[in-house]
């Protein structure tokens, strides 16, 4: 089975949540258009204070399933109902999701 690979180096710091780092599950993935940023979140409303900037490397290691969505384009986002559940991958509209 051939795996997806990120086009950006794996060194790229990325955004996550101290959440996910706690282990919670990754359900949702942006790749923003403005700066074509990645983000990895779960379900919780999170404060300034609680996003977290980590590898993309070590981002792959807490959840190697971001692999399938390496070729997302910026402007979209991937989401799912839990870890068991496939990606949806969506356009991301700011101002539909405020």
């Amino acid at each position: 089975m051939m795996t997806k690979k990120f086009l950006e180096n794996t060194n790229t710091a990325v955004f996550t949540t101290k959440f996910i780092l706690e282990r919670r599950p990754v359900l949702y993935v942006y790749h923003y258009e403005d700066d074509g940023a990645w983000s990895f979140t779960g379900n919780e409303d999170c404060e300034d204070g609680e996003y977290r900037l980590i590898s993309l490397e070590e981002m792959i290691n807490i959840d190697n399933s971001i692999l399938e969505l390496a070729d997302m384009p910026v402007g979209f986002y991937a989401k799912r109902g839990d870890i068991n559940s496939s990606w949806k991958i969506e356009r991301f509209n700011p101002s539909l999701n405020s």
